[in-house]
């Protein structure tokens, strides 16, 4: 995976990001999830390098980047300060506009940033998520049940010492899966206490911080203004806890388009095919 990138680690004005990064042709920042690293894209990020800059980082507080200081608001892991990083990495690599690709936390993230910077990005994708505020608000047993974890991650103290305890037992995955290095880079993250509570503040920032952020721009009638694709996972929990998650996103993107893709949550890994077509249609147009 990633034949030809670079691997760099870029200081920025608030944090440290270890970044992959090549290909060619227009810009496109690749942004993972819960509790994977940059390593997650790399099946996709082969596929897109022909035609696109590709850059993936580890997003700050996960992987092998900095991890956020202490805050009473847990401002140092909102999706806001998140944001700030991809705009000012991309710009270091030489990108001032770029498109924007976010799976699960990621897509937080990826949202934040074409909100709060709408001259900087191109294009927006966001994968297996709605905005924060919208999946709180709609939250009944079943959200409960399915998504406990927003809300014991979001206590303090006992998510990282439970999690410590058992990596291998929180967080399920095998080489086979993911691919050697990868599911190295994996138990490495996973395993780290420093790290482990880098991935738990951003659940935190999650219920608190950003959810203020995602109300005062819908207060405001703030939308997304560049092209918006929604793709998410057919086997996972999106359309048994929204039905139709397009109906969700049409209040923050009026034209956004997008369909399910047939795999399980981790779609960089499950189906790097189906989901490296759809982004390359997409970000291609």
């Amino acid at each position: 995976m990633f034949e030809g990138f670079e691997l760099d680690f870029v200081d920025l004005s608030e944090a440290r990001l270890r970044v992959r990064h090549g290909g060619k042709g227009p810009p496109v920042l690749l942004l993972h999830g819960h509790p994977r690293t940059h390593m997650t894209w790399g099946q996709v990020a082969d596929r897109l390098a022909p035609s696109f800059s590709v850059v993936c980082p580890d997003l700050r507080g996960f992987g092998q980047s900095s991890h956020p200081a202490d805050a009473p608001d847990h401002a140092g892991s909102s999706k806001r300060a998140k944001a700030r990083d991809c705009i000012e990495l991309m710009a270091r690599l030489g990108h001032d506009r770029f498109a924007i690709v976010g799976h699960d936390r990621g897509s937080y993230v990826a949202f934040r940033a074409a909100l709060d910077h709408p001259d900087k990005i191109t294009k927006l994708a966001v994968l297996d998520g709605v905005p924060i505020v919208e999946a709180l608000e709609r939250c009944d047993a079943r959200f409960a049940e399915l998504w406990w974890h927003w809300f014991f991650f979001a206590q303090p103290e006992k998510p990282e010492r439970a999690i410590l305890a058992d990596p291998v037992a929180w967080y399920a995955a095998t080489p086979e899966f993911m691919g050697e290095e990868a599911y190295r880079d994996f138990r490495s993250a996973t395993s780290d206490p420093a790290t482990v509570y880098g991935m738990v503040e951003d659940y935190r920032a999650g219920l608190g911080i950003d959810r203020s952020h995602d109300e005062a721009d819908r207060a405001a009638g703030r939308t997304i203004a560049c092209p918006t694709l929604h793709l998410w996972s057919k086997r996972d929990d999106m359309e048994l806890l929204y039905g139709d998650p397009l109906t969700i996103w049409r209040r923050w993107a009026p034209a956004v388009t997008g369909h399910a893709i047939d795999s399980g949550h981790h779609m960089a890994e499950e189906a790097p095919d189906e989901l490296a077509r759809a982004l390359q249609r997409f970000l291609g147009d």
